[in-house]
């Protein structure tokens, strides 16, 4: 499955578990119902990926996870914040880079509609069309 599709299919899981808790959870709720969620879909992920820091060639266990890793491919960050500041970005970023991955989700799922809380995240990713999709 490409990557748009595969992110299409996350975001609309999402959706699915937003509609039905709406805001105001922590992030770890939404988390434990976006798993059988993505479960109910086909969707295979890891959840809480241990995420490794190199640093000038050694390996170091700081201590970072990834909320979800969906196939192996995308990196999900759940957040329920009041709104999505330019550092969770940047840790999603940091988060592709260091695993070498393309494309992540963050998700705030502290808002009204979850379309406004869904950003895209990409980290050289070929397909320039993607990186400008609009979320659907």
């Amino acid at each position: 499955m490409d990557l748009n599709k595969m992110t299409e299919k996350i975001i609309g899981s999402a959706m699915d578990v937003h509609k039905t808790l709406g805001p105001g959870l922590l992030e770890s709720a939404y988390e434990e119902c976006l798993c059988p969620e993505l479960h109910l879909r086909g969707i295979s992920f890891n959840k809480q990926v241990p995420l490794p820091v190199e640093y000038k060639g050694v390996k170091l266990d700081c201590g970072y996870r990834l909320d979800l890793l969906v196939n192996k491919a995308v990196v999900i960050e759940i957040k329920a914040v009041r709104r999505i500041e330019p550092i969770h970005e940047a840790q999603v970023l940091t988060y592709l880079r260091l695993g070498g991955w393309q494309v992540g989700l963050l998700i705030n799922f502290n808002v009204p509609v979850l379309k406004s809380g869904v950003k895209r995240i990409v980290n050289n990713f070929k397909e320039s069309s993607a990186i400008s999709a609009p979320l659907r």
